[in-house]
């Protein structure tokens, strides 16, 4: 018995995890549900899960399902992958209503990120600012010609600095400690070039120790709004420099988390706080819609550029040159999560 309450114990975060993320996959189908129905195209089936159905129900003219493996679900439209005669089949439908239908998934993801980002600022009395407020004792980032109090930070490294994750994910990787950063001093831009700071080994990465302090807001509805949007754009940024600087090896693939780790993520932050988890979901949340919107075989954003196409020459690409070009797609993504998904359970084991 005790045993049991022990798994369970232990186990209940990552069911709870599970569920999180398996929600954030039916949000991003049901934006295509609902954008499909508004506008006309026939929904053959909502399923939640893939596999085996383990629950059917048949509507008026859809049959919304749950199935035996919880890692997706899907929104199976009459004519979205073959030839269909129905005239409110997705391929009848003219290309503007076909993209309209597509972006919407990752829509709804970003939608409902940004509400998650506004649950988190509900508890705080106020917010940090990238704005400049005192220096520790062993400070070395005021050093002439560096930073000053009351220096708003806008930009580190030539990119946009709007909340204070800005500067925690651009004072990462820095190999000699030394940073390029624009401020904002008494209303002028004033460029600072290698403002110095000490740094630690973190995991592998030089990490910069902060040696400043940051000013407050008082939250008033205009605040809360304003941050609302502001870390919603961080946590977008985030996304898009995390790609960028993979590219150019400032990370490894080995960063890189696929499911399994993603659910151990949102786990920890079950058993963290409320904040935590709802951080961490908003974050996966807009994440999943940029991701979706690359232009990824397989992926919306790949289906977004043949509907672009289409518009811009007045003709579809023929459908045997799409269905080949998703279904590679598809088999590489396929096999690129199989390998995070092995390295996820290889570290977690090792």
């Amino acid at each position: 018995m005790d045993f049991v309450i022990s798994f369970l114990s232990s186990a209940w975060p990552y069911a709870a995890a599970l569920v999180a993320f398996l929600f954030l996959i039916v949000v991003h189908e049901f934006g295509h549900f609902i954008a499909a129905k508004t506008l006309g195209v026939k929904v053959n089936e909502f399923s939640v899960g893939f596999g085996p159905q383990i629950f059917r129900k048949k509507g008026k003219e859809t049959e919304y399902s749950l199935r035996l493996v919880p890692l997706g679900g899907f929104c199976a439209m009459e004519g979205e992958d073959e030839e269909s005669t129905d005239q409110r089949a997705f391929c009848k439908k003219p290309a503007w209503r076909r993209f309209l239908i597509v972006v919407m998934g990752a829509t709804f993801n970003i939608i409902f990120g940004i509400i998650l980002v506004a649950f988190t600022l509900i508890p705080p009395k106020s917010f940090l600012t990238p704005t400049v407020a005192g220096f520790r004792d062993t400070a070395v980032s005021n050093s002439a010609g560096a930073l000053e109090v009351d220096d708003i930070i806008v930009e580190v490294e030539g990119r946009n600095i709007f909340t204070v994750n800005d500067l925690s994910y651009n004072f990462t990787a820095v190999d000699d400690g030394k940073l390029d950063i624009t401020v904002l001093r008494e209303g002028k831009r004033v460029n600072l070039k290698d403002v110095p700071f000490k740094t630690e080994v973190y995991e592998g990465y030089n990490i910069v120790t902060v040696d400043f302090y940051v000013k407050e807001r008082p939250k008033t509805v205009g605040t809360f709004i304003s941050q609302t949007f502001k870390t919603s754009y961080s946590y977008a940024q985030v996304v898009v420099y995390s790609l960028v600087d993979m590219v150019r090896g400032k990370y490894h693939i080995s960063d890189i988390s696929g499911p399994v780790g993603v659910t151990d993520a949102i786990g920890q932050a079950v058993k963290s706080s409320l904040p935590d988890l709802l951080a961490i979901l908003a974050m996966i949340s807009i994440n999943l819609g940029i991701m979706n919107l690359l232009p990824i075989p397989a992926l919306d954003g790949g289906r977004l550029v043949f509907i672009l196409l289409e518009m811009i020459f007045r003709r579809p690409v023929a459908k045997r040159w799409e269905k080949w070009v998703h279904a590679i797609g598809l088999a590489v993504l396929l096999l690129f999560m199989v390998a995070i998904t092995f390295k996820d359970i290889w570290v977690r084991i090792f």
